[in-house]
């Protein structure tokens, strides 16, 4: 594995991060008080927004926290874009989120569980007066033409009900059954050879596969009877009426299906070969088994194609043969080309936006030389695509001819969006966004970028009376010339002339990113009057593929180098205390966290969330092999060295640093058993420690953990750091005052 070490070349482009708002923080601090972990529960979260078909009213979901009751509400909301008061519309004694409309706007649907009903799909009619939730049996989605005559999806076919009803064989079976009363995990699963003694005195787990256990779910019985393959086909409904007719039947799979505008062909993705899907999965299971090899793991391959059926069945005709896995089809308007998104076939590769002619032919790439990735897209004509992407740390939306050219942003600024919507003719957009120093509202723009508006203010009040300083973002050069963005978030109370602690962040992944949103656990810190510094170093999202992939089998090192240069920039500050410094993570940070600590003793504090401290034994215990099959090029016994290399446990003989680590007693993901070790070994070598473990909770812990937990974990890390950083007292210290 290659180990890159050269610093002095990269150390050598130092930016200077800027003093502008520091006065007016510390005045507008003056007037509002500090963030607490207690503030957690106030805080408003909206997503999901979408507009109605005539374009007069947004629905989304508005979610708060019942602190009393220790869980979360969730409600469906409607804001008038005319700019009248935002009402709700589902009752408040229930949980409802996620709405869409139907084509024609005579119904609001939206996802929640109440009794007297089956499944999560419930209604509105919203063509007549108010009135209760319902469900409208049969009614069918998906995929619709222009003139919304009728519906397409994909789904397996109807299964044989006949089979063990009404008496006969199949229900014989079932009656004698010995296992019927058994928990699903005791049950012996298919192709298990031992069997309960006593089906009775039996109630443990009962193994013979893989995937038995997923953050989350949990632990997930094995199969109990033989694979049954049930490939899906594609359907079709009429609105107003409930026949369903299955327009394919064939041994392989259809995904993605979308009708094209004037309702008479449906494009869909399959297996580039047609191949039933018993055989695909023997040949992934088949290639699961070799060790690894960059000629067959890594080699372009093309596993999936676009092809297009008439409405009435028949052949499929393939559009034509490309590397990749083809996906998210959507028709132009004309019905004369399709929009694709793929990789090419490599799975490092950037993701590129594409349009070919449905006769078949070249795809042209849309974005060409462009450097970031398309995360969704729709036609706004024939000519022209209107899509969002990341870019960095904030996000954006934009629009670019469909022949291709450099896109242009008209929406964006130093924010971030959770869900994005337009209008059916596409002149306005409604998103949700956050930025560093506000939670999500919900806003409304003209797709041209301009007569922007906010809708909501559900944060309005809690705004007014909490400081949420700002951050200033910069950007540096790093190992080989990297540019890399972070962001230094002030301390509340900031005063020029004082020094203050420091705590860097680092996020989970590798593959995620910081950015331009409201983030509790920044507020956290930078509310006990610390500085928060958050990086997004090389293998974070958003920056184009080659940055994202560019730590594969290089964990640890270049990664490390970015985030300690950002480090280095931020202490050289008159207003940081370099000798009070702290470094947390979850996840990628948790494992990145104690990595930092077994390399350096800079730091005077760091916590651990959801890590990881020995490959191996995570490897072995976690539901997400594939990660590191992938980035550590194969499994622990097909390359030992990056394994041992790479795990912190080896040098925890070199760790002073104190550490509290927090880990989840359900997370399937990072399980306990790293953390474990790790408390082990820092407790064995004299090095202070604690170690939390939260009951009831998973990987998602700080995400959509229970709120009184959650809440309590964002009081530890806050005590940790004020014990370590600030002592018991509490106080800064005087910028002219030389610490080091």
């Amino acid at each position: 594995m290659r180990r890159k070490l050269a610093l002095c070349a990269a150390f050598l482009f130092v930016p200077v991060i800027g003093l502008g708002p520091a006065v007016g923080l510390a005045q507008e601090a003056k007037a509002r008080r500090a963030f607490t972990p207690a503030d957690w529960y106030r805080v408003t979260t909206l997503s999901s927004p979408a507009f109605s078909p005539d374009g007069k009213m947004i629905a989304f979901t508005v979610t708060t926290v019942v602190e009393k009751e220790n869980r979360r509400h969730s409600e469906v909301w409607i804001a008038p874009v005319d700019g009248g008061e935002p009402y709700r519309v589902t009752a408040p004694g229930t949980e409802s989120s996620n709405p869409r409309w139907s084509p024609d706007g005579k119904y609001l649907f939206f996802t929640s569980r109440r009794p007297g009903g089956e499944g999560s799909t419930w209604a509105l009619r919203m063509d007549r007066p108010a009135g209760e939730a319902m469900q409208v049996e049969g009614y069918p989605t998906g995929s619709t033409p222009r003139d919304g005559r009728f519906a397409i999806w994909t789904s397996p076919a109807e299964e044989d009900r006949e089979r063990g009803e009404g008496g006969g064989e199949g229900q014989g079976e079932r009656r004698s059954d010995p296992y019927a009363k058994m928990p699903p995990m005791a049950r012996p699963p298919h192709g298990a050879i031992t069997k309960p003694l006593d089906p009775a005195r039996f109630d443990g787990r009962h193994v013979v596969e893989l995937g038995y256990k997923r953050n989350g779910p949990g632990f997930v019985p094995n199969p109990a009877e033989p694979r049954k393959w049930r490939p899906t086909q594609l359907w079709m409904q009429a609105f107003g009426d409930t026949a369903k007719k299955m327009i394919t039947n064939t041994p392989y799979s259809h995904r993605g299906a979308v009708v094209s505008p004037d309702g008479r062909w449906v494009a869909f993705l399959a297996d580039a070969q047609l191949r039933p899907d018993s055989v695909v999965q023997a040949e992934a299971d088949s290639l699961a088994l070799l060790p690894y090899d960059p000629a067959i793991h890594d080699a372009p391959r093309n596993d999936v194609d676009i092809y297009v059926i008439s409405i009435n069945g028949g052949e499929p005709r393939k559009v034509a043969e490309l590397m990749g896995n083809e996906r998210s089809l959507a028709w132009s308007p004309d019905g004369r080309r399709l929009a694709f998104i793929s990789n090419g076939g490599v799975r490092t590769a950037q993701s590129e936006l594409y349009v070919i002619d449905i006769r078949g032919g070249q795809p042209i790439e849309v974005l060409r030389d462009w450097p970031y990735e398309v995360s969704d897209f729709e036609w706004m004509s024939n000519n022209e695509i209107i899509f969002t992407a990341a870019i960095g740390g904030r996000d954006a939306v934009l629009r670019v001819s469909a022949k291709g050219g450099e896109p242009r942003e008209v929406v964006s600024g130093r924010r971030r969006f959770f869900g994005v919507s337009y209008d059916k003719n596409y002149r306005h957009v409604a998103f949700v966004a956050s930025s560093i120093d506000r939670p999500t509202e919900l806003f409304i723009a003209t797709t041209d970028g301009r007569n922007e508006r906010r809708l909501t203010g559900f944060n309005d009040a809690l705004v007014a009376e909490i400081e949420f300083p700002t951050a200033e973002r910069f950007t540096y050069q790093s190992v080989g010339g990297r540019e890399i963005e972070a962001w230094l978030m002030y301390p509340y109370g900031y005063e020029p002339g004082k020094k203050y602690p420091l705590v860097l962040y680092i996020h989970g992944g590798p593959h995620s990113r910081y950015g331009e949103n409201w983030f509790d656990e920044f507020h956290n810190i930078a509310g006990a009057g610390m500085w928060v510094l958050f990086t997004n170093p090389r293998g974070s999202s958003g920056y184009g593929a080659d940055f994202t992939y560019s730590t594969r089998g290089e964990w640890g090192g270049d990664d490390y180098l970015d985030i300690m240069k950002a480090v280095d920039i931020a202490a050289a500050r008159p207003d940081v205390d370099s000798t009070r410094m702290g470094v947390t993570g979850g996840s990628y940070g948790g494992f990145m966290t104690a990595w930092i600590t077994t390399k350096t003793n800079r730091f005077k504090a760091a916590q651990t969330d959801r890590m990881i401290s020995n490959w191996w034994s995570w490897y072995g215990s976690s539901d997400a092999q594939g990660l590191t099959e992938f980035e550590f090029f194969g499994k622990p016994w097909d390359n030992p060295a990056i394994y041992d290399t790479l795990s912190p446990i080896r040098f925890a003989h070199k760790v002073k640093t104190p550490t509290l680590i927090v880990q989840s007693e359900e997370d399937h993901r990072t399980p306990m058993t790293d953390a474990e070790q790790w408390f082990t070994a820092l407790k064995k070598n004299g090095v202070p420690v604690e170690f939390v473990r939260y009951p009831r909770s998973n990987h998602d812990l700080s995400r959509t953990g229970e709120p009184w937990l959650l809440v309590d974990r964002l009081a530890r890390l806050r005590q940790w750091f004020e014990y370590w950083l600030k002592g018991e007292g509490g106080t800064t210290v005087a910028a002219s005052e030389d610490a080091t």
